[in-house]
């Protein structure tokens, strides 16, 4: 098995005090939501079907904080880990809280446009953190994903473009996929939300690039 596990830090910049926040809060709501099983995750996830006649529509920001398995959640947490510290680095604090509310909106969006009379809950960080990726994709396109085998615990680095394209490239054919007849209303992964987050993360990494320049953008190599 490879998988990330790091990349090049900038150096410089904000501290990512909302981006490891954000870890530890999807750590303790999934810790509440397998305690309270089915009968939370019905109150907060977000049903594209009632989203669509106005109704719950607070499960929009709810979903956000909620995982579908301990697998999900730690896949989640590591691409977050690795992606977002650069990001809030460069637009602080507040700015990455706006920033990550946002895609995870907009991925929400997108999902429920592409299947508005799905009544299956949808639940995950996964759409925000796609929009963490797409702006990492515009902001540091010159950085390296640090990778490790795991049989052999080998250590290798690719570039960030390669591995975040090659992700987005995933998403897109899985995405056009699962628009067909057939696939419609099936459950499984959200592909669109994931397409969607991305999306929204290159347009406003091209504008947080264009906004603050390359003041942060050079890169401290990882081991």
């Amino acid at each position: 098995m490879i998988f990330p596990i790091g990349d090049d830090n900038i150096e410089g910049g904000h501290k990512p005090l909302v981006a490891y926040s954000l870890i530890i809060i999807n750590l303790i709501v999934f810790i509440i939501e397998i305690n309270l099983g089915e009968t939370f995750i019905y109150k907060y996830a977000a049903t594209p079907e009632d989203i669509v006649h106005g109704n719950n529509l607070h499960t929009l920001g709810t979903s956000m904080f909620m995982h579908g398995g301990i697998m999900h959640l730690l896949g989640n947490m590591l691409y977050l880990w690795i992606f977002a510290d650069n990001i809030e680095a460069i637009i602080g604090s507040i700015g990455f809280t706006i920033f990550y509310l946002l895609g995870g909106l907009f991925a929400s969006a997108m999902h429920i446009i592409t299947d508005p009379h799905s009544i299956i809950p949808t639940l995950g960080a996964s759409g925000a953190i796609s929009a963490v990726m797409g702006a990492y994709l515009i902001m540091f396109p010159k950085s390296r994903v640090k990778m490790i085998i795991l049989i052999f615990f080998k250590k290798f680095h690719i570039p960030a473009l390669l591995f975040l394209l090659f992700w987005f490239a995933q998403q897109l054919f899985m995405g056009v996929g699962n628009l067909s007849p057939a696939k419609a209303g099936e459950g499984g992964i959200a592909w669109w939300a994931h397409i969607g987050g991305f999306a929204f993360g290159m347009l406003a990494g091209y504008i947080i690039k264009k906004t603050y320049g390359d003041r942060y953008s050079y890169t401290k190599p990882i081991a």
